[in-house]
């Protein structure tokens, strides 16, 4: 029998291309997404079903991982992908934006995990892919309630990782760098209020420095992390984190071998050179 991979947010990006890697590599794969009666793709795929799964939705949770056990039998692996990011000044975020944000990044991926925890327990085995970021490991200006969120999973993941070890589940946490998907478009919510014009030079800065750093061509793409998540899933080690992108590498091997003063000094220079 065939291994099977459950995904989430599948619609797009790298959990798309995670999608058809697994399925490329002979796995059965439960494609989950929002809205999965827009699928014109992955639903054409031999071994793939593509169902619905909101991670701020209980009842499709539930709905999917039945499902994706009564057509195959049962789960082995889940990538917990699904994303959203919250840009802006902290000040400037209200109540509901940042509970949003918790409720997809943290929340959501908790109730997969409870959810599908009964079948791993059962069955003496199962994988978590955790799909943490750079940015559970260093900050940028301007992203905090994401950073924070992306910091929960990886804490998470690995105190998780012990208690999963004693009844045969593995947990691994994958840190993508930049990649050259929709995310900033779909997935980011850029929030400022231009009143509070104390923030409004650094703002400047920053989303000036993003807007010439993110050249999609010196970004990862969507295949290169899907290798990673496969490799993750299938090698067999104890191995808790995966880096994937070669920007991710340099700013956490950067961010190891500096003070907290050294690193946030050399960050500030990269969106204002005048403060070096």
């Amino acid at each position: 029998m065939s291994n099977t991979v459950l995904i989430t947010g599948s619609s797009t990006g790298i959990g798309r291309a995670t999608a058809i890697k697994f399925q490329n590599e002979g796995w059965n794969v439960i494609a989950t997404m929002r809205t999965p009666e827009k699928e014109t793709e992955l639903n054409t795929l031999d071994n793939v079903l593509v169902t619905k799964l909101d991670v701020q939705d209980q009842a499709t949770i539930d709905a999917a991982i039945n499902e994706g056990i009564a057509k195959f039998g049962k789960i082995d692996a889940v990538v917990n992908n699904a994303g959203y990011g919250l840009m802006g000044s902290f000040e400037s975020a209200d109540d509901a934006a940042v509970r949003r944000q918790y409720d997809v990044n943290v929340f959501g991926l908790f109730n997969v995990t409870r959810s599908v925890l009964p079948h791993f327990r059962e069955n003496k085995s199962g994988t978590f892919i955790n799909i943490s970021s750079v940015g559970g490991k260093i900050t940028f200006p301007l992203i905090s309630l994401y950073h924070s969120t992306k910091f929960a999973v990886e804490g998470f993941s690995e105190s998780l990782s012990y208690e999963l070890s004693e009844i045969g589940v593995k947990v691994k946490i994958v840190e993508p760098g930049a990649i050259a998907t929709d995310f900033g478009s779909r997935s980011m919510d850029f929030r400022h209020d231009e009143t509070l014009t104390e923030y409004n030079p650094l703002v400047g800065k920053v989303m000036g420095f993003f807007e010439k750093s993110m050249n999609p061509e010196r970004m990862s793409t969507p295949n290169l992390v899907a290798d990673v998540i496969f490799e993750a899933t299938t090698d067999g080690s104890d191995t808790l984190r995966y880096v994937a992108g070669p920007d991710a590498e340099q700013m956490i091997t950067a961010r190891k071998a500096m003070s907290d003063e050294e690193f946030m000094s050399m960050m500030t220079s990269q969106f204002d050179p005048a403060e070096v």
